[in-house]
């Protein structure tokens, strides 16, 4: 299963899209940090944010997974970006080129569970 992350861009209101695009960079290298540090997990940065409406981005992590052992570093580090960056956070499967989202946490949605979200991917 194709396991995804992202910062959750759509349905900000104006104060919380200022703080996206304040932080952005950020996020990025945070992301990029991540899947330099994790080559065995095959972790693959998904960035795409050209347009100028945060509601159009996609900014997150995607990676291959088998078991739900294997989500617990990913959901930990989108937890501490929430925390520290203020941000909510979609998780779910790529099924066929399509983002399939299981679960929300973060900022307003509480902290994401790795076993729970392992759960709900059938994993």
């Amino acid at each position: 299963m194709l396991l995804y992350l992202l910062v959750a861009c759509d349905g900000l209101d104006e104060k919380q899209e200022k703080a996206l695009k304040r932080c952005r960079s950020d996020v990025q290298a945070a992301l990029h940090a991540y899947a330099e540090e994790n080559p065995d997990s095959q972790v693959t940065v998904i960035d795409e944010c050209e347009s100028e409406e945060c509601e159009d981005w996609r900014l997150g992590i995607q990676q291959p997974v088998k078991k739900a052992a294997q989500i617990k570093p990913a959901v930990q580090l989108f937890n501490d970006l929430a925390k520290q960056y203020r941000v909510d956070c979609e998780v779910g499967s790529v099924e066929g080129g399509e983002f399939e989202p299981v679960s929300y946490f973060g900022q307003r949605e509480g902290q994401g569970d790795a076993f729970l979200i392992g759960a709900y991917l059938g994993l």
